[in-house]
């Protein structure tokens, strides 16, 4: 049985996109049931729509800015979905308590840095990336890992590390941690989840 894969996306999802991609070539053995987003003018639905995708939409205005009931129009689609695996690809949303317990062990998030350094509040996006250049690191990279209550917290799962250069910006280091780090560090841990 393959596993069933739903996407929460926010932005433009490149992440999803990778997984998307070892999933048609056959490296991960999964098939993608949905694509749920934040936000309406995320790329991501488009290329969810692409994939032949079901997508949907649930964002806080959408509800007059009431989280928990967007969270519970969310959960109801999450169930109704019924995912082996829900993968937080660039979404910015906190997911929550009710979902986080109902869904423990199957919510994977994927963060541009290695964490616990550069998470919490705030560090989302080319955030993350000025952060570790204003502090002089050498090294960043990206880790993914269980979600759990909190933000960027939760058991890590695996990392992947790339140099900070000399003369990098937030721009340059962040396509260097996508493309070395994210990437691959998704299709691979999204693999092995699915493999088994």
């Amino acid at each position: 049985m393959k596993k069933r894969l739903v996407y929460l996306v926010s932005g433009g999802g490149t992440n999803m996109q990778a997984v998307l991609d070892a999933i048609q070539s056959g490296e991960i053995n999964a098939q993608s049931v949905g694509v749920i987003s934040s936000n309406h003018e995320a790329y991501a639905l488009t290329r969810g729509k692409n994939a032949g995708i079901p997508t949907a939409v649930f964002s806080a205005k959408d509800y007059g800015g009431d989280l928990q009931k967007r969270d519970a129009a969310l959960k109801t689609e999450l169930d109704r979905l019924k995912p082996d695996y829900v993968l937080l690809v660039g979404y910015l949303g906190i997911l929550s308590d009710e979902i986080i317990a109902a869904y423990d062990g199957r919510l994977i998030n994927i963060h541009p840095a290695l964490l616990p350094k550069y998470g919490g509040k705030g560090y989302y996006g080319l955030n993350v990336h000025k952060a570790v250049i204003a502090a002089g690191e050498t090294v960043s990279g990206a880790t993914v890992h269980y979600v759990a209550r909190g933000i960027d917290q939760g058991e890590i799962i695996a990392q992947k590390s790339a140099a900070v250069l000399p003369g990098d910006t937030p721009e340059t280091l962040q396509k260097r941690v996508l493309d070395e780090c994210e990437h691959p560090l998704l299709v691979s841990v999204v693999k092995s989840l699915c493999a088994d």
